[in-house]
């Protein structure tokens, strides 16, 4: 129920923006799934549901997975991951780098993005490991046809390398902090 509540609320918000004609309108929104969530067999018709009732276009919603979610049951991942991609809707795998998926299975979720971990972007500037392992992940999205996405950025030297890495997108507190809705203009 908590899951079903943010994302109506994900949405609500979303379309709020839109009837206000606010920039933030054009914003992709995104909402993580738990793996309690991601095995719901409730979960496509849930997610359809709000997406009707918000009046929302699935385009705009972005569902994010962690890989420990999606290695729990790859197989139910899978039909239920192939059931939201068929709605329309974005779907990522948050906290790359931290879980252990196989990349057999990376290539045959229908995922649109990878969302590099925080851990690895912190010591992006002073350890190359950290940045040995950024790069590859981006070379991986890319190489399979996935944005990479950069979490955590907080220094313009992190974004700096980022760029020069070839990441398609960054969020973090180098853009700014959480803010509320209001303040989104």
């Amino acid at each position: 129920p908590l899951g079903a509540w943010v994302l109506d609320e994900t949405l609500r918000q979303a379309a709020s923006w839109r009837r206000e004609g606010r920039r933030a309108a054009e914003l992709e929104v995104a909402v993580n799934l738990s793996t309690r969530q991601l095995n719901d067999p409730g979960l496509v018709p849930m997610v359809e549901e709000a997406l009707r009732l918000r009046r929302i276009d699935p385009a705009v919603l972005l569902l994010e997975i962690t890989e420990t979610a999606l290695m729990a049951d790859p197989g139910a991942a899978l039909e239920s991951l192939t059931a939201l991609k068929n709605l329309g809707v974005g779907l990522a795998v948050d906290d790359f780098g931290t879980g252990y998926s196989s990349l057999t299975y990376l290539k045959k979720f229908p995922i649109d993005e990878l969302k590099i971990d925080r851990s690895f972007i912190g010591g992006l500037d002073s350890d190359k490991g950290d940045a040995a392992i950024v790069g590859s992940c981006i070379e991986l999205a890319h190489a399979v046809g996935l944005r990479a996405v950069a979490e955590g950025v907080e220094t313009s030297g992190q974004l700096r390398t980022l760029k020069e890495m070839g990441c398609d997108l960054a969020q973090g507190y180098h853009f700014t902090r959480p803010l509320p809705a209001p303040l989104l203009k």
